[in-house]
């Protein structure tokens, strides 16, 4: 057997390499110098026979070797004999137990070289480069070897000259890495056979790293992520509020070992708060029953209206129904409260009704029911079969002041209040509302009449009771309406057109689509409102749907019975502001698809303008129907459930018929 260049070796020699300076070492040296003396008769020395070609270069690296191994080794020509048949068993326990120390030692930073064993780490053709000296703990026999290569290469450098001539240090080292690389293999039983070789395991160089233990992943983390548009909101609110909330501080994550790096800190991290910070000093002056004039940081201020509405628009939806005291409820609502044009719902749904069901909580809890948790019922009021619900996004009830409401009764002689008006008043803000429903006096001559009902409604409803005028300065004591920044009033006013069921019906057959300006020419209720006998200063947004009166019940088609009574806009939805164009409609239209009344559902979208007030008003602070509340999403969920069942059970019980 011999090594890659040629050289004839004992089998009882075991050299190594070191990876820091290259020289060559005998890690048992005492038991190869036994071996030697036998297998030399006793002359105490390895032999080689050096071949012409290359003895010249081996003995120039055999120099290199430390003086301890110089002591038990002497070079000696001799004929080569072969080599014993390395014993299997030896080289499959060294093979084992060199594999399990690597599994035991793999990440860490100590040197892979084996103190007990005499197998190289490495594999045995592996050619060896220098490296830096690894830091970190080393074995002893590890740091013996890094003393010896140092002191010797030196001194074997100066004294051979040809050492200079022939090639540089690192050149020897290369080659004694050779050498010790195919004492390794035979060690092993990894000896070339038939020119082949068969390679050992392959091993690293020098330690692996340790593991950094970062748990960032950027195409993980969708969570409380920030959108790009708001990236600067934290040296916005640091520049505005001096301070960014978080729920988990770095100090705490670094501190417990939790996350590796910055990155790992935001994915774990909550988004920054947008709660407006609060001062200790306001904390303890503010009542949130009655608050205080504070300048800034204010409840109903200018820095809250603006988080949570940057434009001051807030979206309202009126609509008004009489319901003719029907029983019967429509299965579904989604068409008539959150219809699909726009696209977003509104921040606040006031709905009333004349001529309500007998069982006005079954209504509410409809409504709830529809709109779902994402709002609650601020308030609800009654006066006879007229009703008001109010409903408002859960995040909004903390804005608003107390909710205060009047009734006025128009038919006297009547024992069931029929007709009046019922009034619900309350500030969000800095901007107080007013939402009227009202059903008039009935019949098609009877115009002047609604004149008296409407007069008599805005004298004698005595509204704000106890929540202060915003702008007292431009208020009546003689009208209620003057009283109030934004004004909504809407109901059955039961205005009519003043032309023929005849004449009507064809200009309904001419222009079958939403050109309804022929029919508004006859309408009473506009004729009026343009001379300035009935709601004065109110505005109404343009008609574009057929007459919302009269159909028969669960059909389409206008009255057609006897009394053959003329379709007319009796529904309608008009408003007014103490400001110019802070009330802009959206939309102003009829739910055809609900029929369990003569009277279709009319509604009205509208964009108003909020402005900030003052803390100094009775707040409301987070009233709601919490009851209400429970029945309406319990129903909600049941009938989602139901839903699910009956789609679950229609899919079992199909039936494939093969014809």
């Amino acid at each position: 057997m011999s090594t890659p260049n040629g050289f004839p070796l004992h089998a009882g020699a075991c050299v190594t390499r070191s990876t820091e300076g290259g020289a060559v070492q005998d890690l048992n040296a005492k038991k190869a110098g036994k071996a030697a003396k036998k297998e030399a008769g006793g002359s105490g020395a390895l032999t080689l026979e050096d071949p012409p070609s290359v003895g010249t270069s081996l003995n120039e690296t055999l120099k290199h070797l430390p003086d301890e191994l110089k002591a038990n080794m002497k070079i000696k020509s001799i004929t080569p004999r072969p080599p014993r048949k390395p014993r299997l068993e030896r080289a499959a326990s060294l093979d084992e137990k060199s594999w399990r120390r690597w599994r035991q030692f793999r990440t860490s930073q100590e040197s892979l070289t084996d103190p007990n064993e005499t197998s190289s780490s490495n594999g045995s053709l592996q050619e060896a480069s220098l490296s830096p000296p690894i830091k970190g703990r080393a074995s002893p026999c590890h740091q013996g070897c890094q003393q010896n290569s140092l002191n010797s290469s030196p001194d074997a450098s100066e004294a051979s000259p040809m050492g200079k001539s022939r090639g540089s240090t690192s050149d020897l080292g290369k080659r004694a890495s050779e050498i010790s690389s195919a004492f390794g293999g035979l060690l092993r039983g990894k000896a070339f056979a038939g020119g082949k070789p068969r390679l050992s395991q392959i091993m690293p160089a020098r330690p692996l790293p340790p593991m950094e233990f970062n748990v960032a992943s950027h195409t993980l983390r969708t969570a409380n992520r920030i959108d790009s548009d708001c990236m600067d909101y934290r040296h916005y609110s640091q520049h505005r509020f001096g301070r960014v909330s978080s729920s988990l501080s770095d100090t705490r994550l670094h501190g417990n070992g939790m996350v590796y790096d910055n990155c790992s800190t935001d994915s774990m991290k909550s988004t920054f708060s947008l709660l407006t910070p609060i001062r200790s000093k306001d904390v303890r002056s503010r009542s949130y029953l009655e608050g205080s004039l504070l300048a800034t940081g204010a409840l109903l201020g200018a820095e809250e209206l603006s988080r949570y509405f940057p434009d001051r628009n807030i979206g309202i939806f009126v609509a008004t129904w009489n319901m003719q005291g029907q029983k019967e409820l429509p299965v579904n609502l989604d068409d008539f409260l959150l219809p699909t044009d726009p696209d977003y719902a509104q921040d606040m749904y006031v709905i009333g009704v004349q001529e309500g069901c007998p069982d006005r909580r079954e209504w509410e809890i409809r409504l709830q029911e529809t709109l779902g948790p994402h709002y609650v019922m601020l308030y609800s009021a009654a006066h006879g079969v007229l009703y008001m619900s109010v409903f408002i996004r859960r995040d909004l009830i903390w804005f608003c002041s107390e909710v205060e409401y009047a009734t006025v009764t128009t038919r006297i002689v009547s024992q069931i209040k029929t007709k009046g008006a019922l009034g619900i008043s309350f500030t969000f803000f800095g901007t107080s509302f007013l939402f009227i429903t009202s059903h008039f006096t009935s019949g098609d001559s009877k115009v002047n009449e609604r004149k008296l009902d409407y007069n008599k409604t805005i004298q004698a409803l005595t509204l704000p009771k106890n929540v202060p005028d915003t702008n007292p300065y431009r208020s009546s004591s003689n009208d209620v309406t003057t009283r109030f920044d934004e004004v909504f009033w809407f109901g059955d006013f039961n205005f009519r057109l003043n032309k023929d069921r005849e004449t009507v019906d064809s200009i309904l057959n001419q222009n079958p689509g939403t050109d309804v300006s022929k029919l508004l020419a006859y309408d009473q209720l506009t004729s009026e409102m343009s001379r300035g006998s009935i709601f004065k200063g109110f505005q109404e947004a343009d008609i574009n749907f057929r007459p919302s009166y009269k159909f028969d019940i669960g059909k389409d088609s206008y009255d057609t019975t006897s009394k053959q009574r003329t379709p007319s806009y009796t529904d309608r939805v008009v408003f007014r502001s103490r400001y110019r164009d802070d009330i802009q409609a959206v939309k102003y239209s009829s739910c055809p698809v609900i029929k369990t009344s003569d009277h279709r559902p009319v509604f009205a979208l509208f964009r108003v303008k909020v402005r900030p007030g003052r803390d100094n008003i009775p707040l409301a602070a987070g009233q709601f129907d919490r009851e209400l509340y429970l029945i309406g999403i319990r129903r909600r969920i049941t009938r989602e459930l139901q839903k699910r069942q009956e789609q679950k059970d229609q899919k079992s019980s199909s039936i494939c018929s093969v014809s």
